[in-house]
């Protein structure tokens, strides 16, 4: 189960991982506001290319949807709309994180948020044994399965990142 040293509080995320009895790490760093996936994956020493940032984006229906991909990676948004079945999409504003999924920017996680959204996971996180995405807090970093992720989140793996 989870290798949990600090003992710290369980996240909403940590949660839906035990109640499922995934296993995966956890990984605690010192940090106060927010900073971006790279930096995270220096602090925390995670391969930049198994590390996963967790976007939310909405459609023309007005749906929110959860995108994760690689830290060093843009969305194309034409692409991950034709995934999702929308005409078109767009990041919501970093006002509305909180709002609309409970986390904090820089502490989102796939799993877990207020309301489960429809979730795509950038197909190339299945070539890795294990990835590196959000606790659900500020500090902290789950390590787990690609696959065991996805079925957490009921969520498919597609391409939708931009290329070149």
């Amino acid at each position: 189960m989870a290798k949990n040293k600090d003992k710290e509080v369980k996240t909403n995320a940590m949660r839906i991982l035990d109640k499922n009895k995934i296993p995966y790490e956890t990984i605690t760093y010192v940090c106060d506001a927010f900073i971006d996936g790279l930096h995270t994956a220096e602090k925390t020493g995670a391969p930049v290319e198994q590390s996963f940032k967790t976007l939310v984006a909405r459609g023309k229906s007005k749906e929110y949807y959860v995108l994760v991909l690689p830290i060093a990676e843009e969305v194309d948004l034409k692409a991950a709309a034709k995934v999702l079945g929308e005409k078109s999409i767009e990041m919501i504003h970093v006002k509305d994180i909180t709002a609309v999924t409970g986390y904090v920017r820089g502490g989102c996680s796939p799993l877990g948020m207020k309301k489960q959204y429809k979730t795509i996971i950038q197909e190339s996180a299945e070539k890795y044994s294990e990835i590196y995405v959000s606790g659900g807090r500020i500090g902290s970093t789950i390590k787990v399965s690609p696959v065991d992720l996805a079925r957490a989140a009921d969520a498919s793996f597609a391409d939708f990142t931009v290329k070149g």
